[in-house]
């Protein structure tokens, strides 16, 4: 069997499709990022993945994410795509966008913490640990001795009286033109009310913004150690080719 797998990410700003190599967990060919449609209807986002898929050449089995909760392939909630997503059968509605082959869909955060447990940081199978996806909103997956608690969702938790992801997604230091500084105190407190909740070894951050991690990482406060993904903003793609892998092999 090819070591070869295909993953696209479907997120708030953009959608976002490469060949992986499962042996390695890199890239096996260029990314192609196509915007997101506005609004991020189910067939418009289809249209794209079909698009995506088309452009790179790809015949093989597909795994896509999406921001919200997965439960049997149907998507259940819909905070940073259309309100229409909910109730959607995404594998058949993908399927039928690629000519009926086979699709795995997942939650975004959960296929990057999965990826960063087995390409990432090596602290990522151990213990407790939290993986936050910082973007349009605030993804996360819960990891236990490197298994998953799937579709945790704790961007949705209410922190000082707003929802973690509208204080200290990286969309919010955007639109607010915040500092670095200014960002890291509201990343923060998010992190402080994690701690408190939950208890874990380790946060790993991923997302786009942590490619500048070392802007704000070291100014956070919390006592639990805080690292940036090692596969930064390429984990959700690497998490959907690997479900995809495993889905056809089922």
């Amino acid at each position: 069997m090819s070591s070869i797998g295909f993953g696209i990410d479907v997120g708030g700003s953009g959608v976002k499709g490469a060949r992986v190599d499962l042996e390695s967990g890199e890239f096996a060919s260029e990314r192609i990022k196509i915007l997101t449609p506005r609004p991020a209807t189910p067939e418009a986002v289809a249209a794209v993945v079909a698009q995506i898929v088309e452009q790179a050449g790809w015949e093989g089995p597909v795994g896509v994410t999406v921001p919200g909760v997965v439960r049997n392939h149907v998507v259940e909630s819909a905070a940073n795509i259309d309100a229409s997503w909910v109730g959607t059968d995404a594998r058949a509605l993908f399927s039928s966008h690629l000519g009926g082959r086979e699709v795995t869909v997942l939650n975004d955060a959960d296929a990057a913490g999965l990826a960063e447990v087995t390409y990432g940081i090596p602290e990522a199978s151990r213990g407790p640990v939290i993986f936050l996806t910082l973007g349009t909103g605030i993804g996360s997956a819960l990891l236990i001795d490197g298994r998953l608690y799937p579709n945790s969702e704790l961007g949705h938790l209410e922190v000082g009286g707003k929802e973690a992801e509208r204080r200290a997604s990286s969309a919010v230091k955007e639109r607010k033109e915040l500092s670095y500084k200014q960002w890291a105190k509201r990343v923060d407190k998010v992190l402080h009310a994690y701690e408190e909740l939950f208890s874990p070894e380790l946060f790993i951050v991923g997302g786009g913004i942590s490619r500048k991690s070392d802007k704000w990482v070291p100014l956070l406060t919390c006592r639990t150690r805080v690292l940036p993904a090692r596969l930064l903003n390429t984990a959700g793609i690497v998490g959907a080719a690997m479900a995809a892998r495993r889905g056809s092999t089922r």
